[in-house]
């Protein structure tokens, strides 16, 4: 029995990736529980594949629980469609619409054809899982995300700001010592009171001097 191995991706998560192995005869139905058994979410929602080409435009519907007028227009439906009926590339490409109610759409794509199933070995298997899927919550998409970073904090870490040094400066002032700049700034303030202190002082005496 031949095993087809499709990669499943979030469209709008690409880090989110499953890989998924399944017998050729087993159906679409089969495929949409397996990547839910996957990703944690509710199988038992209206949801479709569609088949697609190599940019992801939608063709023939294979639909899960369809609405009435779907199955009036005799939509294909999951638990009665296998994959291997359509299954026309070697690389062949379906798009994923899960929850009509609340969209997720998703990428499906077969990457490899296995000859023979592995004795011992349950399908659907997942076979390579990477990054965590998003949550669903009542409001809908809740990704991944990371803790909120204070921008007065980003502010001060740009500055190379040190708590410390803010303590070891206070504990000066207390003391009557003084940083080195603030002494500069005090000798220039007494320089100048010693001259504004000379009422013969002309500033432009100086300018002269220096010429």
């Amino acid at each position: 029995m031949a095993i087809y191995r499709f990669k499943v991706s979030f469209e709008d998560y690409d880090d989110v990736v499953r890989e998924i192995d399944i017998k050729s005869n087993q159906t679409f139905q089969d495929l949409h529980h397996a990547i839910h058994a996957s990703t944690k979410y509710n199988p038992e929602t209206s949801s479709s594949f569609y088949v697609s080409n190599d940019q992801w435009i939608k063709s023939e519907e294979i639909a899960y629980l369809p609405n009435e007028r779907k199955v009036k227009n005799g939509v294909a439906t999951m638990e009665n469609s296998k994959l291997s009926s359509f299954i026309d590339d070697p690389h062949q490409k379906f798009y994923y619409t899960y929850n009509f109610d609340r969209p997720l759409d998703f990428h499906v794509e077969l990457i490899k054809i296995l000859l023979n199933d592995e004795a011992g070995k349950t399908y659907p298997y997942v076979f390579r899982s990477a990054g965590e899927a998003p949550r669903l919550a009542g409001t809908g998409l809740m990704p991944p995300t990371a803790p909120a970073v204070s921008e007065e904090f980003d502010f001060l870490n740009e500055m190379d700001f040190n708590p410390e040094d803010h303590e070891e400066l206070e504990k000066m002032n207390d003391m009557g010592i003084t940083s080195d700049n603030e002494t500069e700034e005090e000798d220039s303030d007494e320089e100048m009171d010693e001259f504004s202190d000379n009422e013969s002082f002309d500033p432009d005496d100086l300018e002269k001097e220096d010429y």
